[in-house]
């Protein structure tokens, strides 16, 4: 592969990239690798069978529903999956293979231009008639001049692959971006929380500053979409996760975990203040009566959260962590929901 047809297929990946992610964001596809090498195929155009397939259920309103973005891997892509899949990191790797390649072939020309310095050394201590000097003179002249070619060359095939670099880079960064949010919420998703909770115990587990972890679950969530459809559903979903995220600050960190289910991650926050923090959350949400619709309101009467609420021990890991939150909150929707309940303090947090 040379390097103008090298950079026609970084371009075409780009523009894949750039096509890819908000088509699958917008129709609620988690850009997992499988999924997005079926939206890199379709959108690269020579997988015709998988284009009819999906243009035809986009055409029928069908959801890309878990089950049929596995069906539409495991028919069109399973075979053919680690090339698409690694397509990116190929091309990076040529990136830096066609840069390794410039830089030995100067070293190269480097070596050739000492060696003829030091013959002609040589053969000026032996006195050589004048021909013979100028040939020597217009040798080095002419390694010369090839040195300072190839480092205008280099020159520009630095500035070339340095803008590719940059473009790729900034193309990951908005993957990794994507990966990380919840595209109903724009919440940070639950790969992004197993991420931060591990970040969190390290920074937090070893010192003398409390932490907390608040679990978040809407009441009745799954009655409320059987009574009025996911479409509204989405949208109280989105009403609570802003609520969340407009009631923290600072190095606060919210997510949504799955479903109905949200978490809040305070660090130098103590148990007590934890749960007040909490309090003030569920006080918030069920105090507004919300309406769906601009001219005929449809009432849909409070929303309420139960929250459970854990502090940080310099025994746990993410899991441990965890699950002594989701146990104060399975506490909280025993006792009526519409509430708060801390962890039972069986040791001494941090």
């Amino acid at each position: 592969m040379d390097m103008a047809q090298h950079l026609s297929e970084t371009e075409l990946s780009a523009k894949i990239l750039r096509h890819a992610v908000p088509k699958m964001s917008e129709l609620n596809i988690p850009v997992t690798p499988e999924n997005y090498a079926v939206w890199y195929e379709y959108y690269k155009g020579i997988n015709l069978d998988l284009k009819r397939a999906i243009d035809g259920l986009i055409a029928n309103n069908v959801s890309f529903t878990p089950s049929v973005n596995k069906e539409l891997y495991k028919t069109y892509i399973q075979v053919h999956s680690p090339e698409v899949i690694e397509k990116v990191q190929v091309e990076t790797q040529v990136l830096i293979n066609g840069l390794l390649a410039k830089i030995a072939s100067m070293s190269s020309g480097t070596s050739r231009f000492s060696k003829s310095l030091s013959e002609f050394d040589s053969a000026l201590k032996d006195e050589p008639e004048p021909i013979v000097l100028q040939k020597l003179v217009e040798g080095i002249t002419s390694e010369l001049d090839e040195i300072i070619n190839a480092n205008i060359e280099m020159d520009k095939s630095l500035n070339s692959m340095s803008e590719e670099v940059d473009a790729l880079k900034t193309e990951m960064d908005d993957l990794r971006s994507v990966v990380m949010t919840d595209q109903l919420t724009s919440l940070n998703n639950r790969r992004a929380f197993d991420k931060e909770v591990i970040s969190h115990i390290n920074s937090f587990s070893q010192s003398n500053f409390e932490s907390s972890l608040l679990v978040v679950d809407i009441d009745y969530f799954k009655k409320f979409n059987d009574v009025h459809g996911h479409l509204i559903g989405d949208k109280v979903l989105t009403y609570v996760a802003q609520a969340l995220k407009n009631s923290v600050k600072g190095d606060d960190f919210v997510a949504r975990y799955g479903g109905e289910e949200f978490v809040i991650l305070l660090p130098n926050t103590s148990h007590e203040n934890a749960q007040k923090v909490a309090e003030n959350l569920r006080a918030k949400i069920a105090a507004r009566n919300l309406t769906i619709g601009k001219e005929k309101k449809l009432p849909l009467g409070n929303i309420t959260v139960s929250v459970g609420v854990a502090s940080l021990k310099v025994s746990d890991d993410k899991d441990s962590y965890f699950i002594r939150a989701d146990e104060a909150l399975y506490r909280a929707k025993s006792s009526g929901r519409n509430c708060v309940v801390g962890e039972r303090i069986m040791e001494t947090p941090i």
